[in-house]
């Protein structure tokens, strides 16, 4: 790869031109490799952005990307598996949403292939809700086959699954500090290792949803929404929620339904921002307990409810939206997730 790659890359997109497949794909494999001067990957991550990041930009970061991922193994699953996943960043403080969802999604026999990190803006992640509730994290294949086996759940780490990475940390981390984002805040999410089929991914920004929609079309998935939800005139939360009306982009052979969706167009009662508010990750599986007694606070419960129900739907385990609504109440409050929660603990006490 010629060592001018990058500033000659730079200069072209600050000149305000797009960059076609090839050439991202170029970019990105300079991204991830050990001999690219730093300053040039910021450099052009900082004009990239402030460009815009078209789809074709997205989805050849993306597919990239993918290729350099360690593949766990898990390919006889591909096709009905999904992830439930979102871009993160949204500053609004939430719950582990997404976490639950996916969790729901599993105890109703869909297998589960979540792709995840740590905290970063918010005070719990999927990895220290996962943790704190009885889940490890592992990377290792035989274990996470085992999971899926029995359970119809893995949890991913990112770091663990993403080498390349490391040679960009630095320079996310650098950008991070003047307060600057790049293409890399929303690419986490279109990478699962395990590059399942379907997904329900939530977005942090309304101007996106429809264009990860398209990228994750592009690569291949066959079913999923990409959602963002405007809870505040101000705020944004990167999933379904019944605190604000949902934008909405169909994946694959959704890609026909798109547009707003009201919390009362879905069969819920409009909620307050503060009913989906979270805590630490004790915090948050004290509520998550109490949901699975009955007791959690209603607009949580509805929209935990408003995610499992699509993700349901996406996974084709029911019929429509109304039903998968219905079915994840059921699974939530009738004591069946519980029960795989249980069983969950029990699975990784005896093989950990």
């Amino acid at each position: 790869m010629r060592m001018e790659l990058l500033v000659e890359l730079t200069q072209q997109v600050r000149e305000g031109a797009h960059l076609d497949a090839s050439q991202a794909e170029q970019a990105a494999h300079a991204l991830a490799s050990a001999d690219e001067n730093p300053l040039e990957k910021e450099a052009f991550l900082d004009a990239l952005h402030e460009k815009g990041e078209t789809v074709a930009e997205i989805t050849a970061f993306a597919g990239v990307f993918r290729t350099l991922a360690l593949d766990p193994g898990l390919d006889q699953w591909r096709s009905r598996a999904l992830d439930i996943v979102g871009t993160g960043g949204s500053g609004v403080g939430g719950y582990n949403i997404s976490s639950v969802t996916a969790l729901i999604t599993a105890a109703a026999g869909v297998p589960v292939l979540k792709h995840g990190n740590r905290a970063v803006t918010s005070k719990s992640g999927t990895a220290d809700f996962l943790t704190t509730l009885g889940i490890p994290i592992s990377s290792d294949s035989t274990l996470l086959r085992q999971s899926v086996e029995e359970l119809n759940f893995c949890f991913f780490f990112a770091p663990a699954f993403h080498p390349a990475f490391k040679e960009i940390a630095p320079v996310r981390k650098a950008l991070a500090m003047k307060g600057k984002r790049s293409l890399f805040n929303i690419l986490g999410p279109l990478i699962n290792p395990a590059r399942p089929k379907r997904q329900l991914l939530g977005v942090s920004r309304a101007d996106l949803v429809a264009p990860l929609a398209q990228a994750l079309t592009e690569l291949g998935l066959t079913h999923g929404y990409a959602v963002c939800s405007q809870v505040m005139a101000d705020k944004v939360m990167d999933e379904f929620s019944t605190a604000g009306d949902n934008h909405v982009a169909g994946i694959g052979q959704l890609q026909e339904q798109r547009g707003t969706w009201t919390p009362e167009s879905q069969g819920f009662r409009r909620c307050a921002l503060d009913e989906l508010q979270g805590g630490n990750p004790e915090e948050n599986v004290a509520l998550f307990q109490q949901m699975t007694e009955g007791n959690g606070r209603p607009g949580l419960i509805d929209t935990v409810c408003h995610n499992a129900g699509a993700a349901l739907y996406i996974a084709e385990a029911v019929p429509s939206l109304t039903e998968g609504y219905d079915r994840a109440r059921e699974l939530l409050l009738g004591g069946e997730v519980a029960r795989w929660v249980t069983k969950a603990q029990t699975f990784y006490r005896e093989l950990v």
